[in-house]
């Protein structure tokens, strides 16, 4: 079996903080976000490869990030892609990367900015246990937020209805970018693709698939955060903190009032200042500031500020001009 994880996006939701890195790579509590996954797959005797999939103009910091990780697995594939507007989309760089790697056997994908409190294990289990395409689903609780994912409806766990993006959901129930496939249906997406139909997110092809053989859904309780925007990295920091703050050994605090979920990377400095429910990445100096909900990128300076839901490039310097 073996497994691709999907890292091509360019993250502009998140820009500047992912303007020179993936955002796989933002750190959740000692971890990046996308270490829980490949700590998953390499446990997993199963799996025997793991191919990332990214874009040009990432392909250098992951093979950075893979030459000193621990793990053995992840190989780097990499789509001829420099900027948003040249992707193929989600589906398409999927058959490409199957046909680039001459993958022929059962194949799981996940998208590497999944932060999910499942084991992939599990949902591999369940996989081999049905032995057709899967994928793993969850509850998000409002209607509101199920429009903008694929919607799934169940009987049983047999998927007997999925819809991408719906305007008007029926349910709450949502694919989460997990999926797994027989080697048999590896071909299916060139036919998908030759059939013109829509390259971008996997949800149409499990839509296309549906409607012509059995779907399965693995469901789960617990978390799930699609890390796409600052509202839902700062969700999933705070998930992970669970009201703790995380604070290099190395920072300094003077006169300083840490919230709740305050994430400060090493170097850091913040003096008479308030912080809560923010990611403060290395080097960053704070003075005479209040700043809540808000991301701040190394080697930044505030001062004199009162600031909330904001994101902060890399080396700037930001003051009220007192």
């Amino acid at each position: 079996m073996k497994a691709i994880v999907l890292a091509g996006g360019y993250a502009t939701r998140l820009w500047p903080i992912t303007k020179h890195r993936p955002k796989m790579f933002l750190p959740v509590g000692e971890e990046t976000v996308i270490d829980t996954i490949f700590a998953d797959l390499e446990a997993d005797e199963r799996i025997s490869e793991v191919f990332v999939s990214t874009n040009e103009r990432f392909a250098e910091e992951f093979e950075e990030y893979l030459s000193d990780s621990a793990f053995e697995k992840p190989t780097l594939s990499v789509e001829e892609t420099t900027a948003e507007s040249e992707k193929f989309g989600v589906v398409g760089a999927l058959a490409q990367l199957i046909d680039r790697e001459g993958i022929s056997e059962d194949l799981v994908v996940v998208a590497g900015d999944n932060l999910i409190s499942f084991d992939i294990s599990d949902f591999v289990d369940f996989f081999e246990a049905r032995a057709s395409p899967t994928i793993a689903a969850y509850d998000v609780g409002s209607k509101d937020r199920a429009r903008s994912y694929g919607l799934v409806q169940l009987d049983d766990d047999r998927v007997v209805d999925f819809q991408e993006k719906p305007d008007d959901p029926q349910s709450t129930l949502v694919s989460i970018a997990c999926y797994a496939f027989p080697a048999e249906t590896l071909p299916l997406f060139e036919r998908y693709l030759d059939a013109g139909e829509n390259p971008d997110e996997p949800g149409w092809f499990v839509q296309w698939l549906q409607s012509r053989e059995d779907v399965y859904a693995f469901t789960f309780d617990g978390a799930w955060f699609d890390i796409g925007t600052p509202e839902s990295y700062l969700d999933a920091v705070a998930w992970y903190l669970d009201g703790d703050a995380h604070v290099a050994t190395d920072v300094t605090l003077e006169n300083a009032t840490l919230g709740d979920n305050v994430h400060v990377m090493t170097g850091a400095e913040i003096v008479d200042s308030t912080v809560d429910h923010s990611v403060i990445f290395p080097d960053v100096t704070i003075r005479n500031s209040d700043i809540r909900r808000t991301i701040v990128d190394e080697e930044t300076t505030l001062e004199n500020l009162d600031l909330a839901d904001a994101l902060i490039g890399a080396h700037s310097t930001v003051t009220n001009g007192e």
